[in-house]
């Protein structure tokens, strides 16, 4: 459509031109353009799917398919519909002739402007007139504003409107088309077949039959229908014009109709259309799919107003063979044309729906694609400025589970992908800005799922890349890295580790153990050189170990722990340790050091000691609220927590995930104490779920909290003179959340910063960082994944034995009808633990070895190596009898 300064703007594959006139920015080009004798691409709504575009006297709109209006040109009357005139927006004061020769300037708009006050109406179609503007909604609503001397605007009075403003004569009438010419305006509605004309009617062109201007909107002259269906039982029917089109231009008005007709109306012929929908068929079908949904209209930063499911129904047509050049010229598209010159800050909102649509394209799974379409889609979300990528993060977090799990599983893939390809590129730069480029795709949709929960954070995991890259030589890339000596590293390095939520659970242990062996050697070195050193003064006395060594008596083992472990400074705690047993000969090739973990725990947590408070219900153990014992018990047992760790040794600690959570600085909340006290979580989940008002007489509460005490029960207050604070509807969430933070943090502060404080002293760190809470707690205490056939399976035999030896057989035949119990008895007898290591049952390994003992002899495991000497014995039921009574007897170690 084209105004009256000779400016015709047209549409053409997505992109905009217009030419013309450019005296009032009417162009949409920008102050630095002249009048255009030929057509001039306008980039400033690039990205944004256009619906229509109207052009009035020197003025311009631009309408996108989700109801979005843009304006620019001339605004002397307010045709553009922002109030840019009012007195606070003048840049400079004054008044008379000077204020008025530069208002000009502050009105005219020579980019496209967003009338934001028309954003949630829902627009459908506009009209420009020569100095005012129509928008239809969608709804059938009517809005005017600009110049409206002739009464053009519909509102009963002459004046200007600056802002958009619906015209309430018309109100109660679904409007469906309209039409501006110079200084008129018309309506047309099709429920009652009127047509309204409102304006200047001095060239007779509202039809009302007179010639002058009307206010308010009136009937045109004449015999209107929508349709004939409104006109089958009327005598007169065939009086009537069915009207197709209305239209005005300078002072005329048309209307397009037909007779009415008793049949339906036929072509008389088809036309051949096989080749125009094939050219069409993308762009008409993209349209109907995307945005039948009323949703559409209210695309905002907060919703992005697509139906999703309809694009993946739309791409999976084209995939279809007989849509084969449709398809290949959308790739060509997107390869060539649509990601690489997607804009790092979009002109609107709306222009950001691409970035949920391209994920949904088949091709982009493909791994073939992956360097022309994936990365650098990604690329191209990682160009965003800050508050259109906010936007996006936005939009991420309400979309369906099913398409951020696709969303990430595609960029894993990427990942994958270049890591097997690696050593393709020949340009190594390439592979580096590829893998940065999915790796921060995943860090930034990790993020968003931190604050969503779309999926478990387990599902941003990469197998695969423990066998594709070497975990130990990135983590000391990394760990140089973080310690600053960048110089031994190039610009391009790419450090896996700076991304450690790719890493599952079993690579994170190979990091941590990693770190733990470059401490030691750290340690063991310092020590060597100390021994050099003392040897050359002739002081050999002196000499210090490369190992941390314990010396202990089973009968005072937590004393005995608790001095030697202060007699070491912080550097010993990270050599290799080793554990001597006052009076035992075995030689602690790591048995002992597990027993020796399993025992002094198994002591200093036992509940008698008050330290920790048994729950019941959970069977799990939390730091008492009130404890008598020395603060070093607690530091002696985050140290030994650290030193388990640091020694790659399971240990067997019944605490819950909350306290994982506080020592990687994570906050724990109601789930956590619904772990821990379950009658409690649920007592608080009812008391945050009830629905009535009578919140104060039902559950009769206050903020404190009864906790009991060697007996006696006291009354704590969960805030200051919370005894006088009732819990109330609109103060529950405080309530509940106070009672959390009593539970894990307030309460226990004491006795957890003794804790802390012991462990962080062997196992603190920025590899502590890479680990989820859950996966540090695996790591701990290992896991209860019992796979008792993949135990069998992996088994070494030694002397005599194989798999298909008889002895071999009835252990095994004994072994998996043993209950649960007792198989996990069987694991604590042969490895120093019941729980199996976060590698899984294979990497226990255990071996079975003949002996020369008769069968009145018992079976005997070195836990050093997992290791079981099994006699020869002759039945079933002799074995049974024989290991039971092991099992049972087990206590102590020995080489035997």
């Amino acid at each position: 459509m084209s105004g009256n300064t000779s400016y015709p703007v047209f549409i053409l594959d997505g992109q905009f031109f217009t030419w013309g006139k450019n005296s009032h920015g009417q162009l949409g080009l920008g102050k630095e353009f002249p009048s255009q004798a030929s057509p001039q691409r306008v980039r400033s709504l690039e990205g944004i799917p256009l619906a229509q575009v109207a052009a009035g006297g020197a003025h311009s709109f631009a309408l996108s398919l989700s109801g979005a209006v843009f304006g620019w040109g001339m605004n002397n009357a307010g045709q553009l519909g922002s109030n840019a005139h009012s007195f606070a927006e003048r840049p400079f004061g004054g008044s008379g002739n000077k204020w008025n020769s530069d208002f000009s300037l502050i009105l005219d708009r020579e980019s496209p402007c967003h009338v934001k006050l028309l954003r949630t109406q829902k627009v459908v179609y506009i009209s420009c007139g020569e100095e005012h503007t129509a928008v239809l909604t969608k709804s059938g609503g009517v809005f005017t504003f600009g110049a409206g001397s002739c009464g053009q605007l519909g509102h009963d009075s002459m004046n200007d409107e600056v802002n958009p403003r619906r015209v309430l004569e018309l109100m109660g009438s679904e409007v469906t088309q309209i039409a501006c010419g110079r200084q008129h305006t018309l309506a047309f509605v099709p429920s009652s077949g009127l047509i309204y004309a409102f304006g200047c009617g001095a060239r007779g062109q509202l039809g009302t039959g007179h010639t002058c201007n009307v206010k308010c909107p009136s009937p045109v002259k004449g015999y209107w229908a929508a349709h004939s269906g409104q006109l089958s039982a009327r005598a007169d029917r065939f009086k009537y014009h069915i009207v197709k089109q209305i239209f005005s231009g300078g002072d005329q008005t048309f209307v397009l109709c037909s007779k009415y007709e008793d049949r339906l109306f036929r072509f008389p012929f088809l036309i051949p259309i096989r080749v125009v929908f094939a050219l069409f068929f993308f762009y008409y079908t993209f349209l109907t799919f995307l945005f039948r949904i009323d949703e559409h209209f209210k695309t905002s930063p907060k919703i992005p107003g697509i139906d999703l499911n309809s694009t993946r129904v739309l791409f999976e047509k084209l995939m279809s063979s007989q849509h084969s050049m449709i398809l290949e010229q959308i790739l060509n598209s997107f390869e060539s044309c649509l990601i690489p010159q997607l804009s790092s800050s979009p002109p609107d909102v709306e222009a950001m729906r691409i970035y949920l649509i391209l994920p949904e394209f088949p091709l982009l799974q493909d791994s073939k694609y992956y360097i022309t379409l994936t990365i650098p889609l990604a690329m191209a979300i990682l160009r965003l400025d800050t508050n259109p990528s906010k936007v996006l993060d936005n939009w991420w977090s309400q979309v369906c589970p099913k398409y951020f799990m696709k969303l990430v599983n595609l960029y894993k893939g990427a990942v994958v992908y270049l890591l097997r390809g690696r050593k393709t590129f020949l340009i190594p730069v390439l592979f580096n800005n590829y893998v940065t480029a999915a790796l921060k795709l995943l860090e930034k949709l990790y993020k968003v799922n931190l604050k969503v929960k779309h999926v478990e954070y387990d599902t941003f995991y990469i197998p695969e890349i423990s066998n594709l890259v070497d975990i130990q030589e990135d983590y000391l890339m990394w760990f140089l890295h973080q310690a600053g000596m960048t110089d031994l590293l190039t610009d391009d390095t790419v450090t896996l580790c700076s991304y450690p939520f790719i890493f599952d659970a079993q690579a994170k242990t190979k990091m941590l153990q990693t770190d733990a062996e470059l401490q030691m050697q750290v340690a063991v070195n310092g020590a060597n050189l100390q021994n050099v050193f003392m040897l050359l003064t002739l002081e050999p006395l002196l000499a210090r170990s490369p190992f941390l060594v314990l010396h202990v008596r089973r009968n005072n083992l937590v004393g005995d722990a608790l001095r030697e472990l202060s007699i070491h400074s912080d550097i010993d705690l990270k050599k290799p340790l080793k554990v001597i047993f006052d009076g035992e000969e075995a030689v602690d090739a790591g048995g002992v050091t597990k027993e020796f973990f399993l025992l002094l725990l198994k002591e200093l947590l036992n509940p008698i000691y008050g330290m920790f408070t048994y729950y019941q219900d959970s069977n799990l153990l939390w730091f008492s609220d009130t404890c008598f014992v020395e603060h070093n018990w607690f530091h002696l047992i985050g140290i030994t927590c650290g030193l388990a760790i640091y020694n790659s040794t399971v240990v067997d600690l019944h605490f819950p995930l909350a306290l994982y959570k506080k020592l990687l600085n994570v906050k724990p909340g109601l789930e956590d104490l619904k772990e821990l006290s379950p009658t409690e979580g649920r007592s608080l989940q009812e008391l945050l779920d009830y629905p009535g008002e009578d919140i104060e007489e039902t559950f009769c509460l206050n903020f404190t909290i009864c906790r009991e005490s060697y007996g006696v029960i006291e009354q704590k207050k969960l805030i200051p003179g919370g005894d006088k604070v009732t819990v109330r509807k609109d103060n529950r969430h405080e309530f509940v959340d106070a009672y959390v933070n009593y539970v894990f943090q307030i309460s226990v502060h004491e006795w957890y910063t003794a804790f802390s404080s012991g462990f962080l002293k062997v196992c603190g760190g920025k590899v502590l960082e890479l680990f989820q809470p859950s996966e540090l707690r695996a790591m701990m205490v290992g896991n209860s994944n019992y796979n008792w056939q993949e135990l069998e399976e992996t088994a070494i035999y030694k002397g005599d034995y194989s798999a298909t030896h008889p002895t071999v057989k009835l252990f095994w035949e004994t072994f998996h009808e043993f209950p649960l119990e007792k198989k996990k008895k069987f694991l604590l007898f042969l490895t120093g633990s019941d729980r199996i290591p976060i590698y899984g049952m294979a990497s226990l390994q255990i071996v079975i070895q003949s002996t020369a003992s008769g069968e009145e002899y018992l079976p005997v495991a070195h836990t050093c190596y997992n290791l079981l000497d099994l006699p020869k014995y002759s039945s079933k039921e002799i074995l049974s009898a024989r290991l039971t009574q092991a099992l049972d007897n087990y206590e102590g170690f020995s080489l035997a």
